[in-house]
């Protein structure tokens, strides 16, 4: 049966005319983010009460006083803080097995599957408003606040929550899973990960220790480890939320977990892999919000981005993007493709594995253990009348080789290369035995990056770098102490790590005519840089130091993350 309409409900319940409806659509055109209640109530023609009633009939619930709820402790203690605030819930009751919460927003309905995967409970929603919700978190938690450490310190003290892990050998692989002290700290790691933005989750057994490190920025930081012998439960929790065999511990196995954090659906593709010490553990967290795949977002100098989206329009050729892995290629590359995705274009992509779901282009899974390799579906995708095609990586010659043929035939290439820098990619692709003259027909340009870690705005600190310090960017010292450099104290919204979020170096190398001439007469890749830096290439190393000039990053990111070459 359709779902009944917000507007139409308002109107049944005498809250609002026809002509306030057609008001508020009109209104709602000139801000598409918010939804029609939020409209309605900031032009006055209803209260955020008649909207919470609207929306509890539109969903099937139940409308929840929470000021006139008492919320019993032992339903606190299921629902800790963390997952409270992010999911924009209140617990209010227990009973029979059944976790009644206040939901502030009842459309995003994904958020009661991913309770009950994470509590074991079946789960109930109600409606409240957001300021209700909000000010119930905050009154209830107020004195229960609880850290990992929190968390990590009753497993250790409490004999009854430890009493199915300790009975390890008599327990089912199942009941060991689903023992609550497993779930709650599993819980929390998950959703601190994603509320601090982490890309990877990292678990690893040792032979005295269980690790749990999460990746931020770029960077490993350890959290505080959990008893050793809780290594199998937890290991066994996440397989059970991925839907793998808990029983098989020989073999590497790969799951996936789909969540729906504040209605933006967040992926976690794990991977279990076994070692000496038992099985490791990575989930990479896949997050659209944190991601913007929007070429206005990804940090690239102005005047770089205006060269870079007047060669993506080109009617074909190939553009790569080279870099390490974690440098940002893939988000670059999706980035492009999301600004050139219209109704006229048909773009497919080839990829391993698909990272996000673009709406509107093709996407086609590697899977080398069936023949699926990028050379075989690139042969494929041929046959699919494509205007522009994606291809994960330039593996080796076959793919380098139809990648080539397909610009020649009149398609848009883009693809990634492992590279340092982008002369390079055009030496690598001779090694690989693409000719010179197929480089210099297809070719249009070479996009390399690396990414810097930012330093928090909350905690910059300038301060006067020693001479040796200095002395790395290859700078003269009287040219470098002409401009203020800065580094991150630390506090508590960077977690005292001086650095919150990251941003680009860029390379690009366009080809024209002279380097065309370079790299057909075989010159090197120092050559072909000497080149295309007097025709205006800015480095990497120099991209770098304008953002470290511009107090945006350190100088250890920009050392760390660039090749000393790259200034003469």
């Amino acid at each position: 049966m359709a779902q009944r309409k917000l507007g139409q409900i308002l109107i049944d319940l005498g809250y609002l005319t026809d002509d306030q409806l057609w008001d508020v659509l009109e209104e709602q055109k000139q801000s598409p983010g918010e939804i029609i209640g939020q409209v309605a109530v900031r032009m006055g023609h209803v209260t955020q009460d008649q909207v919470t009633e609207a929306l509890a009939e539109q969903w099937g619930m139940p409308v929840i006083d929470l000021d006139e709820t008492n919320v019993p402790p032992n339903v606190l203690e299921i629902v800790p803080e963390t997952m409270a605030e992010i999911y924009k819930i209140m617990p209010i009751s227990l009973k029979d097995n059944i976790l009644t919460v206040a939901m502030a927003d009842p459309q995003n309905v994904g958020a009661l599957d991913d309770l009950r995967n994470f509590l074991g409970h079946e789960v109930r929603g109600a409606v409240s408003s957001s300021a209700a919700v909000e000010e119930a978190i905050s009154r209830y938690y107020s004195d229960r606040e609880e850290t990992i450490e929190d968390v990590i310190g009753d497993l250790s003290t409490d004999e009854d929550s430890l009493s199915v892990i300790r009975g390890y050998d008599l327990a089912s692989e199942e009941e060991l899973s689903d023992a609550a002290p497993i779930k709650k700290l599993l819980n929390m790691v998950i959703l601190l990960a994603i509320r601090d933005q982490a890309s990877d989750i990292h678990l690893e057994p040792f032979e005295d220790e269980f690790k749990i490190r999460v990746r931020a920025d770029g960077v490993l930081y350890e959290m505080v480890p959990p008893p050793r012998h809780l290594a199998n439960a937890i290991v066994s929790r996440v397989k059970v939320m991925s839907d793998l065999d808990i029983a098989e511990r020989r073999l590497p196995q790969d799951g996936r977990i789909e969540l729906n954090v504040g209605g933006n659906q967040v992926d976690l593709r794990v991977s279990v892999l076994p070692t000496l010490f038992g099985e490791a553990v990575v989930m990479r967290i896949l997050d659209r919000t944190v991601v913007a795949l929007d070429l206005n977002k990804i940090g690239m100098d102005p005047s770089i981005l205006t060269r870079f989206r007047n060669i993506i329009k080109a009617p074909n050729g190939i553009v790569l993007v080279t870099g390490p892995t974690g440098s940002g290629k893939t988000t670059t590359l999706y980035s492009a493709i999301n600004e050139l995705n219209d109704i006229e274009t048909k773009i497919i992509t080839s990829e391993d594995p698909i990272e996000y779901d673009i709406e509107g282009v093709v996407q086609v899974p590697v899977n080398p253990d069936v023949g699926v390799t990028f050379a075989n579906v690139l042969r494929a995708i041929l046959r699919h009348d494509p205007d522009m095609i994606l291809v994960g990586e330039i593996r080796d010659y076959e793919t380098g080789e139809i990648a080539v043929q397909s610009a020649l035939t009149g398609h848009l290439v883009f693809s990634t290369l492992h590279t340092n820098d982008a002369p390079t990619a055009i030496t690598r692709l001779r090694d690989m035995g693409v000719p010179a003259f197929l480089i210099t027909a297809t070719v249009e340009a070479i996009l390399a990056q690396r990414l810097v870690r930012r330093i928090c705005t909350e905690c910059r600190t300038e301060f006067e770098p020693s001479d040796e310090l200095l002395m790395e960017l290859q700078l003269p010292l009287d040219t470098a102490r002409k401009y203020k450099f800065y580094y991150g104290k630390g506090c508590a919204r960077c977690n005292n790590t001086g650095y919150k979020g990251r941003i680009g170096l860029y390379e690009l190398l366009t080809v024209t005519d002279e380097i065309r001439d370079a790299v057909a007469a075989e010159q090197s890749a120092d050559e072909i840089r000497d080149v295309a830096r007097s025709q205006g290439m800015t480095t990497l190393r120099e991209a770098g130091l304008k953002l470290i000039f511009d107090g945006k990053t350190t100088i250890d990111e920009v050392v760390r993350e660039t090749v000393m070459e790259d200034v003469e």
